[in-house]
């Protein structure tokens, strides 16, 4: 890995139109308000197009469905199409994604939803717009219709239990694949955060779905990882890397290896590493994601000239919170420094141009800034700044944690679970959605910021969060193991050791010890304590005690 954390990588070409927009003919109107208008004022339907840089489909679609000029004619004629960038906006990708991307969606000038679709070809895309004009003149704007989960935001809510915990356990167990690993019988998505829930509970089923990421998604020659396989043996593969699935593969690899000390997964984790701080690193911060194609089935000498997949540069603050997280992890059990010097370098770029006053804006692009307020932005930076204050025993982590998750309370909703952003906005942008996903990492964060600030109001507003969703969490499958995690660290109280200052041996031993829901508290004390649920260790004066200190300590159990 590369120590120069002001270098650029050039094995990714950043190339000049972001968007993809070759063969397009479409005049396309860009989100926002203003679009909206245009189409109430002239009554007619819009088509909402999702598109994302990285996606090898959206720019097929492009230069196919949306080169003919007939269709395009009619288009123009018939509706107000507006292009969206989902990784830009990720509140109008919650409401409007149709199951993959791009999105294809037609509504009412209102945002309600009349029918949609995934990629469609020429042919499709003929018969689907006859269809939607057709509904369009019989039934006007009667025939757009909101979203399920926007017409009912509200979570189930419950007790946190053990009963979470010992159900995903279940979960792990009975949808797991006995041939291939991974879990599910279909397309196989290398689920991270699932990984690292078995990693403690479920050890075997994890080390066979990291092995099959490792033969399966692992890009060997220009590092990183691919983002999902369409085939339950792991075939059909879609090679887009994008940063945030990245950031957490390599940190499910980091994980495998604080448990099982097994090279192959400290190779594949500095390799992902690798790979994020040369092709997706822009000279301040990490780049959006790198696209797909068939560059990716060349042989090693073909790509090397061949012009590899376009990176796109924005920065944004979500993926980069990820980022950091899983580079300090990296650091914290290996010692090796670059991961720790990018990872800084990250979360300092992203503090000074996208947080203000603890409000953190989505990413800035010249004179195109993003929504400011989004829970996704606020919950993984404050995951990018608890680890660094973990690792690195800095104040100004926390301190700008605090900063983050005071910012962040406002979206708290009277029920204890926290909104996506404002509930402003064209289209549906005005219904609250309530993201489990999102809500989890706010949680887990909070947890690790309560011990780390000496601040319990932190714990019972995640609980809060938590206990938003427990109404559902007998229905809930592996997918949402990490709803799981967040619930038994909040239950039992996840183990704290407080150590000496960052970088002492007692720290350092604290941070490889093999727990990744830890929460390790560097101070200005001589020994360190291991602390779970009210009670305290004795000190440890040295690595070997603190392990004995931490196999002394009560453990919960599923039984």
């Amino acid at each position: 890995m590369t120590d120069d954390a002001d270098a650029r990588g050039d094995r990714g070409g950043t190339g000049s139109n972001r968007t993809a927009r070759r063969g397009t003919l479409v005049d396309w109107r860009e989100w926002g308000r203003d679009a909206f208008d245009h189409a109430d004022a002239r009554t007619k339907p819009i088509l909402l197009y999702l598109t994302a840089p990285w996606c090898v489909a959206c720019a097929e679609m492009d230069a196919t469905t949306f080169s003919e000029p007939r269709l395009a004619a009619h288009v123009g004629e018939g509706f107000v199409p507006v292009r969206v960038d989902a990784d830009r906006h990720p509140r109008v990708r919650e409401r409007y994604n149709m199951g993959g991307f791009p999105s294809t969606v037609f509504a009412t000038p209102a945002g309600e939803v009349m029918t949609g679709a995934t990629y469609l070809g020429p042919d499709g895309f003929r018969g689907i717009l006859d269809s939607v004009r057709g509904s369009w003149d019989a039934k006007g704007t009667a025939a757009g219709q909101v979203p399920r989960a926007l017409q009912d935001p509200d979570p189930p809510a419950g007790e946190v239990t053990a009963d979470i915990e010992a159900h995903m356990v279940e979960q792990v167990g009975a949808s797991f694949d006995e041939e291939f690993g991974g879990w599910g019988q279909g397309g196989k998505f290398p689920l991270p955060r699932t990984v690292e829930f078995a990693a403690k509970r479920d050890r075997d089923r994890a080390i066979r779905t990291l092995e099959a990421v490792h033969a399966h998604l692992h890009d060997t020659y220009d590092g990183g990882f691919y983002r999902y396989a369409e085939n339950r043996n792991w075939s059909g593969l879609h090679r887009e890397k994008l940063l945030d699935e990245n950031a957490a593969v390599l940190r499910a690899f980091v994980t495998g290896y604080l448990y099982t000390g097994k090279d192959t997964y400290r190779q594949a984790a500095e390799s992902g590493a690798d790979y994020l701080t040369t092709t997706l690193w822009t000279g301040e911060a990490f780049a959006g994601s790198q696209a797909g194609g068939d560059y990716y089935t060349l042989e090693a000498s073909d790509r090397e000239e061949a012009d590899p997949p376009y990176v796109d540069p924005t920065v944004f603050a979500d993926r980069n919170g990820l980022a950091a997280d899983a580079l300090f992890r990296l650091h914290a059990v290996t010692d090796v420094e670059a991961p720790r010097r990018y990872a800084e370098r990250a979360l300092d770029h992203v503090l000074e141009t996208l947080v203000d006053g603890g409000t953190v804006t989505h990413y800035r692009d010249g004179e195109e800034v993003g929504e400011s307020g989004l829970l996704v932005d606020a919950a993984r930076l404050l995951a990018g700044l608890t680890t660094a204050a973990q690792v690195t025993g800095e104040s100004r982590y926390t301190d700008a944690a605090r900063e983050v998750a005071r910012g962040t309370l406002d979206l708290q909703a009277s029920d204890g679970a926290f909104l996506d952003g404002p509930a402003t906005g064209p289209g549906l942008l005005d219904r609250p959605l309530r993201s489990l996903d999102t809500n989890v990492e706010l949680a887990d964060a909070l947890i690790d910021l309560a011990f780390l600030a000496d601040e319990p109001r932190y714990r019972e507003t995640a609980g809060e969060a938590l206990s938003a969703f427990a109404g559902a969490a007998d229905r809930m499958g592996v997918e949402v193991a990490a709803y799981a995690a967040a619930c038994a660290r909040h239950h039992y109280d996840p183990l704290v050791v407080e150590t000496p200052p960052a970088g002492t041996d007692l720290h350092r031993a604290a941070l490889r010890v093999a727990d990744h829901e830890k929460v390790v508290v560097p101070g200005d004390r001589e020994t360190a304590v291991v602390r779970r649920g009210g009670e305290r260790s004795a000190p440890a004066a040295d690595p070997a005690e603190l392990a004995t200190r931490v196999g002394e300590t009560d453990q919960p159990s599923l039984e």
